[in-house]
C-alpha cells in the first residue's frame, strides 16, 4: 500500500525546539456515494456553464472575475493581483502560542482534523518530547498555521504515537447560542420524572464506539446503484405515517423504561426496602428490650 500523500509539510515549533512534521487529513469523503448530472436522453455527463444572471449570455473564462456584493445587485470587483497582495504567505511553520486544558476548548470551534507526524528521522526526538510533555500535563497546544493562503488557529493534542491537529473556527464563524436558546421556557418538572429519565439513561449506558455507527442511507444508496447497474427494477416503498398523538410525559417515561431498565430499577430499590425493614425490626427489638 502506497504511503498517503502529505497535505502540508513544515516545522512544528515550541520556543527554540522545532521538528519537521507532515499533516494528513484525518477525515475523508471519498467513500461517500456521489452523483453526476447527466443527459437522460443520451446518458452523457452534463457540463456546467457560467451564465450572466441578467442577460442570460454564456460568459467566457477571460470575462469571469470576483465581486463582493456591497448592496443589493451592486458589486465591487476584486482583481486576482489585489487578492494576492493581502494573502498570507506561508512560512511552513506551526507556531505554538500557548497550552490550555483540553476541557476548556468549546466544541463549537472545532473544524477539520489532521494527523500530524514527524517528517523524517531528524526531528523524531523533538516531536516525542513535545508530544509526551502534553500527555504528562494533559494540555492542548494552540498554534497558528497557514493553509490555502489563510491563517488558521489549530488545536494540537497527543493521539497514539502522533498528534491530532484540529483547525478552529474564528469567533465570527460561530453563531451566538442566545439567539436560539433565549426563548426556551424552563418548565417545572418533578423529581420523579428526572429519576425515571435517569433510569432510562442508565439502561442505555455505553462507551463511545464509532465502529457501531451505521450510515443506513449510504448503504441504501450503494444497494440502489448495484441493482440499477445490474438491470433490476426498483420498487418504491410506501412511507409510514407518523403518529401525531400527544403522549403524557410521565406515561412516556414509564413506557420507555418498561422492558429496558425495569429490572434494574426494581433491583436498585431493593436495598432501600431491605434497609427500611431492618430499621423497623431493630426498633421493634429495642422496644421489646425496653419493655422487659
Amino acid at each position: 500500500m502506497a504511503a498517503p500523500r502529505a497535505y502540508w509539510k513544515g516545522t512544528l515549533k515550541l520556543s527554540l525546539v522545532s521538528c519537521p512534521v507532515a499533516l494528513y487529513p484525518a477525515s475523508t469523503a471519498v467513500e461517500k456515494t456521489r452523483f453526476h448530472m447527466i443527459n437522460k436522453e443520451t446518458g452523457n455527463r452534463l457540463r456546467q456553464q457560467m451564465v450572466d444572471a441578467e442577460t442570460g449570455d454564456v460568459v467566457d473564462g477571460d470575462q469571469k472575475g470576483r465581486g463582493y456584493e456591497i448592496s443589493k445587485g451592486k458589486y465591487v470587483e476584486i482583481d486576482t493581483d489585489e487578492l494576492e497582495a493581502v494573502q498570507i504567505e506561508s512560512n511552513h511553520t506551526i507556531d505554538i502560542d500557548s497550552f490550555v486544558p483540553e476541557g476548556e476548548i468549546d466544541k463549537r470551534y472545532l473544524d477539520h482534523p489532521y494527523y500530524i507526524r514527524p517528517d523524517g528521522k531528524a526531528g523524531a526526538d523533538a516531536f516525542a518530547v513535545i508530544r509526551d510533555a502534553m500527555k504528562d500535563q494533559d494540555r492542548v497546544a494552540l498554534a497558528r498555521i497557514v493553509l490555502t493562503n489563510r491563517e488558521h488557529m489549530i488545536a494540537i493534542e497527543p493521539l497514539d504515537k502522533g498528534l491530532l491537529g484540529t483547525t478552529l473556527r474564528y469567533p465570527y464563524e460561530v453563531r451566538d447560542a442566545d439567539d436560539y436558546f433565549d426563548d426556551i421556557k424552563s418548565p417545572k418538572v418533578t423529581k420523579d420524572m428526572i429519576e425515571l429519565a435517569g433510569h432510562i439513561l442508565d439502561s442505555k449506558a455505553a462507551h463511545f464506539d464509532p465502529s457501531k455507527f451505521k450510515d443506513e442511507y449510504e448503504t441504501a444508496l450503494k444497494a440502489l446503484v448495484r441493482r440499477k447497474a445490474s438491470g433490476k427494477s426498483i420498487k418504491t416503498a410506501e412511507r409510514e405515517e407518523k403518529s401525531s398523538n400527544v403522549v403524557n410525559l410521565m406515561d412516556a417515561l414509564k413506557q420507555s423504561l418498561k422492558g429496558r431498565g425495569g429490572a434494574r430499577r426494581s433491583t436498585a430499590r431493593r436495598p432501600t426496602s431491605h434497609r427500611r425493614a431492618a430499621k423497623k425490626s431493630h426498633r421493634s427489638s429495642a422496644r421489646s428490650r425496653k419493655a422487659g
